[in-house]
């Protein structure tokens, strides 16, 4: 991954599971990391483990949530590294209960919503103005395949990682225009200690997870900028590769494949 090497990732949600398996495959890579998380010390252990001398690693414990806070790192990375030229909007939060939305504490339904929309829309506010002046840099939010279905069980989730699809669906065309790409990423069924805590996954076979790696190595090849020209897009980590997308760019963006839609719609409706 020689490409990466030297560029400058931002990674929230750093300090376990997914965020911080992908915080320590860029740096492994080559890359300079930023992390954030609200867990000092999970935090700091993480930092560690992605370069021990810290030279290459900046990190602060906050809420991504904060739109003050997340401006405050946010200017703290560029002054100290000179841009970022990667943001992963990782930090996510779902229900504690698989109830309906008329049973679950509001408060809690909003905070879902808040951490998995309001926190990515901070940073991509903080970060996006230096991309668009540069005009580079790549930017991943992690998306969930229950964004794109019913899921009567976690009713905030879904439909924050709905409401993130059309975020990146909506800027992907400014954002191209100026030189930036931005993508949708879902994991696929990973095991970590959110799955871990969902009860319709209780018993789900061990052998059908699929490996944090995989995810790993799908944002490290939108780190190259190889997958460029399906900016906009929705990847599964799960099924898809770099090679087999690029494969199928020119079919994808004809098609308007891989982005949130209502279909049919329009001359195709049957309700038309």
């Amino acid at each position: 991954m020689d490409a990466v090497e030297g560029q400058v990732a931002l990674v929230t949600g750093a300090s376990r599971g997914i965020g911080r398996a992908i915080a320590e495959s860029l740096a492994a890579a080559g890359m300079r990391v930023a992390l954030l998380a609200r867990d000092p010390a999970r935090l700091a252990e993480v930092a560690a483990a992605c370069d021990p001398s810290g030279e290459r690693v900046h990190w602060a414990a906050a809420d991504a949530t904060d739109v003050g806070a997340v401006h405050e790192f946010v200017a703290a990375v560029e002054e100290r590294f000179g841009r970022i030229d990667l943001l992963v909007n990782n930090a996510g939060q779902i229900e504690s209960a698989e109830r309906p939305l008329w049973e679950i504490d509001p408060d809690e339904w909003w905070r879902v919503v808040e951490v998995n929309l309001r926190g990515p829309a901070a940073f991509l506010h903080a970060v996006a103005p230096g991309m668009v002046r540069r005009s580079s840099g790549r930017i991943v939010n992690l998306a969930s395949g229950l964004g794109s279905r019913r899921v009567p069980e976690y009713s905030a989730y879904a439909a924050s990682k709905g409401a993130l699809m059309r975020v990146t669906d909506s800027v992907a065309e400014p954002l191209r225009a100026a030189g930036v790409a931005i993508f949708d990423v879902s994991p696929g069924l990973v095991r970590t200690d959110m799955t871990a805590g969902m009860a319709m996954w209780q018993d789900h076979p061990a052998d059908k997870y699929f490996p944090v790696s995989n995810v790993c190595d799908l944002i490290r090849e939108i780190a190259t900028g190889r997958l460029d020209a399906l900016t906009g897009r929705y990847f599964h980590a799960g099924h898809d590769t770099a090679d087999a997308l690029l494969a199928q760019t020119t079919p994808i963006t004809a098609g308007d494949a891989r982005a949130l839609r209502i279909r049919p719609y329009g001359p195709t409706d049957p309700a038309t």
